[in-house]
């Protein structure tokens, strides 16, 4: 059963930013023809958006574990989960990052949960997730742990 679910879609910021392929394709098209411009620059803006919007990874914190992108781990395994925005995100997901740590990190969410991993058959440290509500996912991870 899942406690908490949270799917990580494409910021706004970054579709208007796509929009940028129609005026580069009427550049490119125009001494064809400005509609064939016009309809590649929304091919590419739909096709790209439409990528983003379905590959977006989830977040789910579900009664026997939790899952980020492919990845599942049992609370059993999990020994800590810590919260990170502003610098202390940037931080995290630069000088302080391990090469081992699995990553599920987006660069539209800032926020960043880091979950350290206590397993003595799993060389990987910690996760290191993108989260727009990383509050939310901690307390669920807590909730669901400790019914368990």
């Amino acid at each position: 059963m899942t406690v908490y679910h949270e799917k990580l879609y494409p910021a706004v910021w970054l579709i208007a930013a796509l929009g940028l392929f129609l005026p580069a394709s009427v550049l490119v098209f125009l001494p064809l023809n400005p509609l064939v411009g016009v309809l590649v620059g929304l091919v590419l803006w739909w096709g790209c958006t439409a990528i983003l919007w379905v590959f977006a990874p989830a977040l789910a914190v579900e009664t026997k574990g939790i899952r980020a992108g492919r990845a599942r781990i049992d609370h059993r395994f999990i020994q800590e989960m810590e919260a990170f925005s502003k610098e202390n995100a940037t931080h995290q997901r630069g000088p302080a990052l391990d090469a081992r740590a699995w990553l599920v990190l987006r660069p539209w969410v800032s926020p960043v949960v880091k979950v350290t991993i206590e397993d003595p058959e799993d060389p990987t440290p910690y996760w290191l997730v993108s989260s727009r509500n990383p509050e939310n996912f901690i307390a669920a991870w807590r909730s669901a742990r400790d019914s368990t």
